[in-house]
């Protein structure tokens, strides 16, 4: 009896294969696209460290949840250097992971955190920041840099994105381009 349902099996298999092969391609049309992820509102106010920092590394998208790839931009900042909140929020972590300080900030109204690390905490869990404020200072050691840096990161969830989206074009960028006069050169008569 087995036997005789496993061959009926193999048969109903090898029939239906061609039949779901047609269908399976119209039931995926059907589907809805997947979701977009929504745009980082440029909600940052400064820069973490310094007023223009030089980017050692930018954001590097994983092409899988747990591939390769540099989720944040690493700033370059000399040990000692203060770490200010982007962004106005409330401290959700401050201590050590892996040996490295941290502090990560939920930014107010945006489902957004952002993280800093190697920093020597100064705020403590559950407290209110506001934009520029002082959250720590970097440490030493512990960055994943040849030098001194300050490892920035941004979260939707558990979802990482680029923390240079975050700001305004005029932190990005030196600004709009201005037309100057030329001087020297004689005006058509």
């Amino acid at each position: 009896m087995r036997r005789v349902m496993r061959c009926v099996a193999w048969w109903a298999g090898l029939l239906l294969a061609p039949v779901m092969t047609v269908l399976a391609p119209l039931a995926w049309a059907s589907l809805p696209p997947p979701a977009r992820e929504a745009p980082v509102p440029a909600v940052a106010r400064g820069w973490p460290v310094g007023t223009r920092p030089v980017v050692l590394r930018g954001w590097e998208p994983p092409a899988t949840v747990y591939g390769a790839g540099h989720r944040g931009v690493d700033l370059g900042a000399p040990p000692g250097a203060p770490v200010r909140a982007v962004a106005a929020g409330r401290v959700t972590f401050a201590g050590r992971v892996a040996g490295r300080g941290v502090v990560s900030v939920e930014l107010t109204g945006t489902g957004l955190r952002t993280t800093y690390e190697p920093v020597s905490p100064s705020v403590e869990k559950g407290a209110a920041v506001e934009p520029g404020e002082v959250v720590g200072t970097v440490e030493a050691t512990g960055s994943h840099c040849p030098g001194t840096c300050v490892h920035w990161g941004l979260l939707r969830g558990e979802t990482y994105l680029d923390p240079l989206s975050m700001l305004p074009p005029s932190l990005l960028h030196n600004g709009p381009s201005r037309l100057l006069p030329v001087l020297g050169v004689p005006t058509p008569a």
